[in-house]
């Protein structure tokens, strides 16, 4: 049988290459070898403060981002996590046999708690229970995974294999499928943190749908270092993240592009080349998404075949942890 693989990305805001390059262009590459199952994970997005205005909009977005970077639903599931709710009922009933402390020593959760203070929901606290149950309700064999979410694939193992021991075997205990090497894209002004739509600063990423002009100006702004001589160095973190974009997008080697570099006059010749990549490697998706959005209808026709292939699969693994639990199941 066809591995099957889950993943899914949080409506926060637009979606930046870090997301392009960190997830959803693996999701495109797996497409032919495994049966996949891709969410728009809007209750994760509201276990943090937001803008209920804006969550739908957003939630469209990202759907339509997804089919624009290559998500084939002829060939993929995509639906939005709320419209099932079998989500946030396998959470609850994975939350009854979940330790406490399983979930207060996450490092994610320390550091966003660090952030809001005294405005920590329980939700921020036992999203990673969310997670788990995002990820086992679909018998998930493989879960896409960076070096930041290692720690929640293994706690959601955990869960699973602590279930089965107690109840007997019921869930499938997922595996990680690891990304390729240079994934992983830093922030435009740290090359020492992660891109991220939570950063302050629009100057830190550029976003799927940000018009040249303003690709333009994030790039000019960009920080980079005081050596002149452009070359991959993990001691030069900013010199590396921009020159591994450079590299990706690009589809160059390392060594093609230390080489394309060594005929540059430093860093204004660079970031000259870097933003017309960028640019050109947008373009396409961009165009796809404006398509997405302007059909009347499409959108949700694919989200509605999505939900529903996605829901039969998801309550059967339901019905399977409530008769394992003893719940008198509803005929």
């Amino acid at each position: 049988m066809t591995k099957r693989v889950l993943s899914g990305v949080q409506p926060t805001g637009n979606l930046h290459i870090g997301n392009y390059l960190g997830a959803i262009r693996t999701w495109v590459d797996t497409q032919a070898e495994f049966d996949c199952f891709f969410c728009v994970v809007d209750l994760h997005a509201i276990t943090v403060p937001h803008a209920p205005k804006l969550l739908k909009e957003h939630t469209r977005n990202t759907a339509a981002l997804y089919l624009a970077c290559g998500i084939d639903p002829a060939v993929s599931t995509i639906f939005v996590q709320s419209h099932i709710p079998a989500h946030a009922e396998l959470a609850w009933l994975l939350n009854c046999i979940t330790p406490l402390n399983w979930l207060e020593r996450m490092i994610q959760f320390k550091e966003k708690a660090l952030k809001q203070g005294e405005n920590v929901g329980v939700g921020l606290l036992d999203y990673p229970v969310l997670m788990a149950a995002d990820i086992l309700l679909y018998d998930t064999d493989r879960v896409p995974v960076g070096e930041d979410q290692k720690q929640h694939l293994e706690l959601t193992r955990d869960i699973a294999r602590r279930f089965n021991d107690q109840f007997g075997e019921t869930l499938k205990v997922p595996e990680p499928l690891i990304r390729p090497e240079g994934a992983r894209v830093m922030s435009l002004q740290d090359g020492t943190a992660k891109m991220s739509k939570s950063d302050p600063s629009e100057m830190s990423r550029i976003h799927l749908l940000d018009p040249p002009e303003t690709i333009v100006k994030k790039i000019k702004r960009c920080k980079t270092d005081s050596i002149r001589e452009l070359f991959f160095d993990p001691e030069r973190p900013e010199a590396m993240n921009l020159l591994t974009l450079y590299q990706i997008l690009g589809n160059k080697t390392k060594d093609e592009v230390e080489e394309e570099c060594s005929q540059m006059k430093g860093w204004g010749d660079f970031k000259t080349s870097l933003t017309e990549v960028i640019i050109s490697h947008l373009e396409p998706i961009q165009a796809k998404y404006q398509t997405v959005i302007k059909e009347p209808g499409y959108l949700d026709d694919v989200l509605q075949q999505g939900r529903e292939k996605a829901e039969a699969v998801a309550t059967s693994t339901l019905k399977r942890v409530q008769e394992a639990l003893g719940l008198w199941i509803r005929i």
